[in-house]
């Protein structure tokens, strides 16, 4: 694990200090705050005169040197932190100037290792002072050995204890970071499925609202191309209605475009489009009979019954779907049974939800490739999920001689 500069300087700040601190606790030979008890090995040679005097302290024996390479061990103490505190600890049963080094390699185990290697270096850290008193190496402190004990427990929990909490700070920490990130990544996810969402939305109204539009010119197209009719009261007529339904798929397709723009509640600040004239309202039930209309004037053989007592009171969904239904199922009539009779029944109650039937026979011969209307072959998937987001159901196919599109769709009381 590579160490950043930041924690090289620190690392070489607490070796720093931990050597200095250990070189002056070899001084304090009566000192009791030590993790390790005094041994006769602190007893050696005193240093020469002149040095002691240039320190100012009476430095004995290997004290200061085991001090200072146990803090120089501390250097490697995140890479390896249990090796370190060995070291540490082997260094502590020659010299008690390693105490200091000892208390950071303990807080480093705890800090950076699972609790159960923390809890096995601890015990391990915990042994020296006992050990000492059952070989009748009586700690020179100053203090019965049940006091040395104590205050030597005691330096061993602080580090312990100090470490853990920091380990446990960083822990949540982490929790945090990851709870956040997970929760931009879950931001992110549903920005993505609202844009997809919007995006079916888009494609959904603009082919029911275009392709029953442009389906109709193009069976108007059809019929004055092959008018051989040399009335221009016909051709006149026939261009009309044309015209007629181009400017309607014009103002149908400014329609959706200004609905999917304008945010709920109110048009975007600052947008001119603001100020134009008010947006058509979306089609309802009652809508039906003019939808009707436009298929005949078109030429369709169309038989409409609709057996709703109030059509007004039909929720605004509901009569939506029920018009889009009706209105993709027309389309698909005039592109692969043109000319043949269609019948739309519409019937419901309050409570019982609303039927919708419409059927027309199927053609003895399959319309020629290319002779046809085309189409996009989504509108009948595209219905179904429709029907599904207003809690309802639809099925479509081959009944004997008919095509059958039937739906429904829940109309509470």
């Amino acid at each position: 694990m590579s160490r950043t500069s930041r924690e090289r300087s620190i690392d070489l700040a607490v070796v720093v200090f931990a050597a200095a601190l250990s070189v002056a606790l070899a001084a304090t030979f009566t000192n009791p705050l030590l993790m390790f008890p005094r041994t006769s090995v602190d007893m050696g040679a005193p240093l020469p005169q002149p040095l002691e005097e240039l320190l100012g302290y009476p430095y004995y024996g290997t004290g200061p040197v085991i001090g200072v390479c146990g803090a120089l061990a501390l250097w490697w103490r995140r890479r390896c932190p249990v090796p370190v505190t060995g070291i540490t600890l082997v260094f502590g049963l020659i010299s008690s100037a390693v105490t200091v080094s000892a208390m950071v390699a303990l807080f480093t185990v705890a800090a950076l290792r699972p609790v159960r290697t923390t809890v096995w270096v601890a015990a391990a850290a915990a042994l020296p002072v006992p050990l000492a008193w059952l070989l009748n190496e009586a700690p020179r402190t100053g203090l019965s050995v049940m006091g040395t004990l104590l205050i030597a427990w005691t330096l061993v929990a602080l580090s312990v204890g100090w470490g853990l909490f920091v380990r446990s700070r960083r822990m949540l920490v982490a929790s945090l970071t990851e709870r956040a990130r997970r929760a931009e990544e879950e931001a992110a996810r549903r920005a993505s499925e609202a844009q997809l969402r919007a995006r079916e939305d888009i494609a959904r109204e603009m082919h029911d609202v275009l392709a029953h539009r442009l389906s109709l010119l193009s069976v108007h197209a059809g019929a004055l191309e092959f008018n051989r009719s040399p009335d221009p009261a016909d051709i006149g007529r026939a261009a009309g209605v044309i015209r007629d339904n181009a400017h309607q798929a014009l103002q149908d397709l400014r329609m959706v475009i200004g609905v999917l723009r304008t945010p709920a509640g109110g048009s975007a600040a600052g947008d001119d489009r603001a100020e134009g004239p008010a947006e058509a309202p979306q089609p309802v039930l009652a809508d039906l009979e003019r939808l009707a209309r436009e298929s005949r004037t078109a030429g369709m053989r169309l038989r409409l019954d609709v057996r709703v007592e109030d059509p007004d009171a039909v929720p605004d969904l509901v009569g939506r779907t029920v018009y889009r239904i009706v209105q993709e199922a027309l389309t698909n009539a005039r592109k692969h049974a043109p000319g043949a009779d269609v019948r739309v029944e519409v019937n419901g109650e309050p409570g019982s939800g609303l039927d919708i039937i419409v059927r027309n026979p199927v053609p003895a011969q399959p319309t020629p490739a290319g002779s046809g209307i085309p189409g996009s072959g989504q509108g009948l998937i595209g219905l179904a999920e429709r029907a599904s987001l207003a809690g309802g159901q639809l099925r479509h196919g081959p009944t004997g001689r008919d095509y059958l599109v039937q739906a429904w769709l829940p109309w509470s009381a």
